[in-house]
């Protein structure tokens, strides 16, 4: 995991010093603009650098729609033979060159991203040691600019759930942070199902049980889930998810339009013939 908090912190380092050309180190607002904007410029790089791999899973996931009706037969046909059904599915998907998993690729490479940037912000306290302030090609002085870095008066280090005591190291105010971390929050929420809403709408509900009950999953659970697990983000990472979620709104608007879902209106049957 090294390598990804070293990658994480070098992408975030680039954009907080080419966004210091501008803001310097000054609080505008209560917000320290150069680490605040670095952490949406890192959201932007890691996105753009995805996209190919999200056209790849709206193309495999179109093949996949086009091909349910050939699935469907080749259940009926094979299905008191499993093994039999299987091998016909893997050479029906290589045929067409359609991928089941490619859907969840994009979240897959993701999660190691999140999981490096809750890790960074988690490190930035005041109280770290001089010698670990360096890990991840950080400086001391990088890493106490960061450290103090605020949104609105609110560390990007501290949580809803931060101590009196982190706050104190911080310098943070109690009540400032948590009507920062709670409005973040909300937004992370909404932004959340408003991205699988437009997904699942977009490409249509699927027809099997199964596959229906995960995408109610995705427009339910997960955001529902995050209004427990976003008590403990760091307001950094809340504002890391916020920026994907948006990212998400315009990308999938783009590909969408780009790559519409089969339709799946059945063409009118001909009408009966006159008897003579």
């Amino acid at each position: 995991m090294s390598m990804i908090y070293a990658s994480i912190s070098a992408i975030l380092l680039f954009w907080h010093a080419a966004w210091q050309l501008l803001f310097g180190d000054t609080a505008v607002l209560g917000t320290s603009w150069s680490w605040v904007l670095g952490i949406v410029f890192l959201v932007l790089t890691v996105r753009t650098i995805l996209f190919p791999v999200f056209v790849k899973q709206i193309k495999s996931q179109r093949a996949m729609q086009a091909l349910q009706p050939r699935i469907k037969e080749l259940q009926e046909k094979h299905k008191n033979d499993r093994e039999t059904l299987q091998r016909e599915l893997v050479e029906l998907y290589r045929t067409e060159q359609a991928n089941p998993l490619m859907g969840c690729l994009p979240m897959l490479v993701q999660i190691p991203v999140f999981l490096g940037l809750f890790h960074v912000l988690r490190h930035l306290k005041p109280t770290m040691p001089e010698h670990l302030k360096t890990l991840y090609g950080w400086t001391v002085t990088q890493f106490d600019s960061a450290s103090s870095a605020k949104l609105f008066g609110a560390p990007v280090a501290a949580s809803f759930r931060s101590t009196a005591a982190e706050l104190d190291l911080l310098g943070a105010d109690g009540v400032t942070v948590k009507a920062v971390a709670a409005i973040l929050i909300v937004a992370m929420i909404a932004t959340t199902y408003l991205s699988s809403r437009q997904l699942i709408l977009r490409t249509g509900w699927a027809e099997d049980p199964q596959q229906r009950m995960v995408q109610r999953l995705m427009l339910y659970g997960i955001p529902l889930s995050l209004l427990v697990s976003g008590l403990i983000f760091p307001i950094g990472v809340i504002i890391y998810w916020v920026t994907t979620n948006l990212f998400s709104l315009g990308q999938q608007t783009w590909v969408l339009r780009k790559y519409p879902p089969p339709s799946t209106k059945t063409a009118p049957h001909p009408a009966p013939a006159p008897v003579p």
